[in-house]
């Protein structure tokens, strides 16, 4: 078979299997499911890096495989994802829906843009990033959650899919901003997983409830 079956890619393998369910999920109207599963794939995302490096002695056509799958997985679990779960809030098409529309074509932009930059910065230096430009479209696993976590069980339907709208508009525009934002290390992805567990608990809770009153 074509491709790259080690375990440098395995994790990115996965990740996107969690990430085609959650759309599927939520396209059948299983939110929260959904929303753990993309809480899935952005704690993935964490450690997917960390444990590719581990491996030594990988030809430069592995190397870029897991680069290139790297991006086409991040597109679909933080781009498409998310957008089919803000677009199925309030099921049906409207206008201001573009907005998802969009979304997901504003971390494709993203992500191209990255890809070039980087193949050029490696060109002149080995050093590892030290800053973004623009914010990562893996900040979705972070936001989207947070956002279902703690305003959906607050805020009466309407203003909940008002609110959301207005999440994903701004973050869509700063995936292709310009904001330079420091590459996060060591302690901050500690906090980053920290806060994917709490995140996953606090979700599985709501599913058990929602089980026990179903």
């Amino acid at each position: 078979m074509i491709g790259v079956y080690d375990y440098t890619v395995i994790l990115t393998y996965i990740s996107t299997l969690c990430a085609v369910s959650g759309i599927f999920l939520a396209g059948s109207g299983k939110e929260t499911l959904s929303v753990l599963l993309l809480v899935i794939c952005g704690m993935i995302d964490l450690v997917d890096g960390p444990v590719a490096r581990t491996k030594k002695g990988r030809t430069e056509d592995g190397k870029n495989f897991g680069i290139q799958i790297d991006s086409l997985n991040d597109l679909i679990s933080f781009g498409v994802l998310p957008a089919v779960i803000g677009f199925m809030v309030r099921p049906g098409f409207s206008p201001e829906k573009i907005i998802f529309v969009l979304f997901p074509l504003c971390g494709l932009v993203r992500l191209a843009w990255f890809n070039v930059q980087e193949q050029n910065r490696q060109k002149e230096t080995e050093e590892r990033r030290k800053y973004y430009q623009g914010v990562p479209i893996t900040t979705s696993a972070i936001v989207v959650p947070v956002v279902n976590i703690f305003f959906k069980p607050f805020l009466p339907e309407f203003w909940y899919y008002i609110f959301t709208l207005a999440v994903y508009a701004v973050l869509g525009f700063l995936f292709i901003s310009k904001a330079k934002i420091r590459k996060p290390h060591t302690v901050g992805l500690i906090i980053f997983l920290l806060i994917g567990v709490a995140a996953l608990a606090v979700l599985i809770t709501r599913l058990v409830m929602e089980g026990l009153a179903g």
